[in-house]
């Protein structure tokens, strides 16, 4: 079963459903119900026209489920309208479909966290992790999201910035998580900032195309994480990190400042490095002073300790990092970094074997714990 294929048919079918006058709750049902479908026939009996086979049973399963509602009287001359199997349209509807997602009845936050699950194919769990909330809480607001627009026509987008949110959070999630979908992202990003001429829109694709340079770096051969500091910088792609500073150098030539040309301008900088040794981190620590007044995003306060850590010294990266909660994801990673660069050895062991038992994915923990088992064993010699 190809699982990629199905993810990637999704955006499509849901918005042909949506355009022939399923509510989009309805049509996501309908559409979730097809993959599970898909996943059962599949294997044993491949469609000829996957898309095609996806559009007619999703629209089989929503008439089903309106025949069993309330409002069937008012949708029963959609039951002619049922399409036959065959090839459907090559259309990518996809970017038009976070358009929709953003609907002006729903506050940005419910529009992007409904946006990511019924678009970008995130799980409540990934979701709520980026928004640094209980997996239950997410849950619930996407619920609402769904109630809400239940039954609205689709036919006013939503505005820039909600979908520049919900991109910038499929690209994070597809660059660290467990499903890759950093390259949707990208292309999605590049086709809105040729229809959209914008500063911010064109800093989130600087942006993405300057950390997507540094992907093929981040991990060894075993599939362990490779931190920045001992990447391989001949691995990076200099075609992209020069095309992500050309675009960033314009936008900020418009003199119109925002959080993704700060953070385009500060993986500029890593990327600029001939070596580790040689980042300016003065200058990043600047930049995340303008982000910080941009956003005051507790996870940019984060790693403006380590800047700070870097570009000061470690217990002044301390400092700055006892400001922030202890319950931050990854501060106590940012602890462990920063004793052991203070030479307290024994206290980075603790910190890293503690952050390991709370890293969000496998190789993330695998890290910590041999970062962890390195002190240990240097501390026995």
């Amino acid at each position: 079963m190809n699982e990629a294929l199905l993810r990637s048919l999704t955006p499509s079918v849901l918005a042909v459903l949506v355009r022939r006058g399923a509510d989009f709750a309805a049509a996501e049902d309908a559409v979730q119900d097809a993959l599970v479908e898909a996943v059962r026939v599949w294997p044993a009996d491949p469609p000829r026209d996957p898309k095609g086979w996806l559009v007619t049973v999703a629209w089989r399963r929503f008439l089903d489920a309106m025949r069993a509602d309330a409002a069937r009287r008012r949708r029963e001359d959609l039951v002619d309208e049922e399409p036959t199997p065959g090839p459907a349209p090559a259309v990518d509807d996809t970017l038009q479909l976070y358009f929709l997602c953003a609907h002006p009845s729903l506050t940005p936050a419910s529009a992007v966290a409904l946006t990511l699950r019924a678009v970008g194919g995130l799980t409540t769990r990934q979701i709520a992790q980026a928004y640094l909330v209980p997996e239950a809480t997410m849950a619930q607001r996407i619920s609402r999201a769904k109630r809400t627009v239940s039954g609205v026509r689709f036919d006013q987008p939503g505005d820039v910035a909600t979908v520049l949110r919900v991109l910038y959070l499929v690209f994070n999630e597809g660059y660290s998580g467990d499903v890759d979908l950093a390259a949707e992202a990208i292309r999605l990003t590049r086709q809105l900032a040729a229809q959209v001429d914008h500063p911010e829109v064109a800093g989130l694709h600087a942006l993405m195309l300057l950390h997507h340079a540094r992907r093929a770096a981040r991990t060894a051969s075993d599939g362990s994480l490779v931190p920045l500091a001992e990447q391989d910088r001949g691995r990076w792609d200099t075609d992209s990190i020069a095309e992500g500073v050309a675009i960033l150098q314009a936008a900020l030539a418009r003199d119109r400042l925002g959080e993704f040309q700060a953070q385009a301008a500060i993986a500029a900088l890593h990327a600029d490095a001939p070596t580790a040794e040689e980042t300016d981190w003065v200058q990043i620590v600047e930049w995340y002073d303008e982000l910080t007044r941009l956003t005051d995003n507790p996870i940019v306060r984060l790693n403006r300790a380590v800047a700070v850590g870097e570009a000061d010294g470690p217990r002044a990266g301390l400092a700055a990092l006892a400001a922030l909660d202890d319950s931050l994801p990854r501060r106590t990673a940012v602890a462990a970094y920063l004793h052991e660069r203070d030479g307290d050895l024994a206290t980075a062991a603790r910190l890293y074997a503690e952050a390991a038992h709370k890293a969000p994915n496998l190789a993330e923990r695998d890290h910590l714990t041999r970062q962890a088992a390195r002190l240990n064993a240097r501390r026995c010699r």
